[in-house]
């Protein structure tokens, strides 16, 4: 039994090593190196549509595939204390005006108290310079000649104190009537908040709240965009973002599209990274866009970096640490590459396209 167990041992070692390792001999051809990124599809100028205030839908006008253009409505939200806000504000504009325009009561009531002031400082003045004149002339007495002084200063100073009143109330009427007028106009402008209008000409994509749904600010409510112009949004790595620039070439495939290739250029690099993601969003137009695209479509990318002709090249998995080659009789050969892409790389020292090698047994 025990010699039965040792020659089944023995051939399988000569099994394995009589197994041939996969070979092959370097290629030239061109090689093409590109970053690889993942992202979605989005209408040019998509936006969703948030109310800027708290209320309840009262009406929807419009459903998903609908065209839009600029001003048109969209959604009505009715909030009762807005409402009530314009129409107080209204009310106390109306009686403002009415306070501040010449001939009101209030005005009429001091121009009164101004004018009668005025009358009683002339007669007062008149009576002081009377008293003045037969003091000069010794007529009278003394006390007399101080009593009219006296009444004439008083007069004088009331009536230049109602003056100044009236002058005070005219200017805090008028700074009242600018203050309504304002409060007016922002609760008009808050009341037409609540009513939401489409900013662009375009297609709703979506509508995301019916009729009597309580929304806030945070709701949104519909998305729109363009309705033929699309873009491509990717998420590059970190890692990458440095060799990405305006103007490259971007290979584009996408599920809704089996088996087709599209070709896009970048087109912008928004230059703040997600921390979460630790990645670069950069956008791609295409060049040959299919008939028919839709918002959020998944698609793969591999942004162009550099394509070279006549590169010597091996198959990745023939190349051990970046920088080594199994030659016949496990002979280890350090190369030095140049371009790569997922599949080969180029070779631009230590080899050329007579040498057969090997692949590394680790792999």
């Amino acid at each position: 039994m025990k010699n039965s167990i040792l020659s089944s041992v023995f051939v399988l070692v000569l099994l394995s090593c009589g197994k041939k390792t996969e070979s092959v001999k370097p290629t030239v051809g061109q090689i093409t190196e590109s970053v690889y990124a993942s992202g979605n599809i989005k209408a040019d100028e998509q936006y969703s549509v948030y109310p800027s205030v708290t209320g309840i839908i009262r009406y929807v006008g419009v459903e998903p595939g609908d065209s839009v253009h600029v001003g048109d409505t969209l959604f009505i939200v009715d909030n009762v204390s807005s409402r009530l806000n314009s129409e107080s504000a209204l009310t106390t504009l109306e009686l403002t005006q009415e306070n501040a325009q010449k001939g009101s009561d209030k005005l009429q009531e001091m121009e009164l108290a101004v004018n009668q002031a005025f009358e009683k400082y002339l007669l007062d003045s008149t009576l002081f310079v009377r008293q003045k004149n037969l003091w000069n002339q010794a007529i009278g007495s003394k006390m007399e000649f101080e009593q009219r002084e006296l009444n004439f200063k008083n007069s004088r100073s009331l009536y230049e104190s109602a003056r100044a009143r009236f002058g005070q109330v005219k200017t805090q009427l008028q700074s009242e009537l600018r203050k309504a007028s304002i409060s007016y106009k922002l609760a008009s402008k808050n009341e037409n908040d609540f009513v939401l209008k489409s900013d662009l000409t375009g297609r709703v994509f979506d509508v995301l709240k019916d009729k009597n749904d309580m929304v806030t600010q945070q709701s949104a409510l519909a998305v729109i965009g363009k309705s033929n112009a699309f873009i491509i949004e990717l998420q590059v790595d970190e890692y990458d973002i440095g060799k990405i620039l305006r103007g490259q070439r971007v290979i584009i495939t996408m599920d809704s599209h089996q088996d087709e290739l599209f070709e896009a250029i970048v087109d912008r690099i928004n230059p703040i990274m997600n921390e979460k993601t630790r990645t670069f969003t950069v956008e791609a137009k295409f060049l040959n866009a299919p008939g028919n695209l839709y918002p959020n479509l998944t698609v793969e990318a591999n942004i162009i970096l550099r394509i070279k002709e006549n590169a010597l090249t091996i198959p990745r998995k023939f190349l051990e640490d970046s920088k080594y080659v199994y030659l016949e009789k496990e002979e280890r050969r350090e190369v030095k590459i140049g371009l790569s892409d997922y599949q080969k790389v180029e070779i631009t020292e230590g080899l050329d396209s007579a040498v057969l090698i090997y692949l590394p047994t680790a792999k």
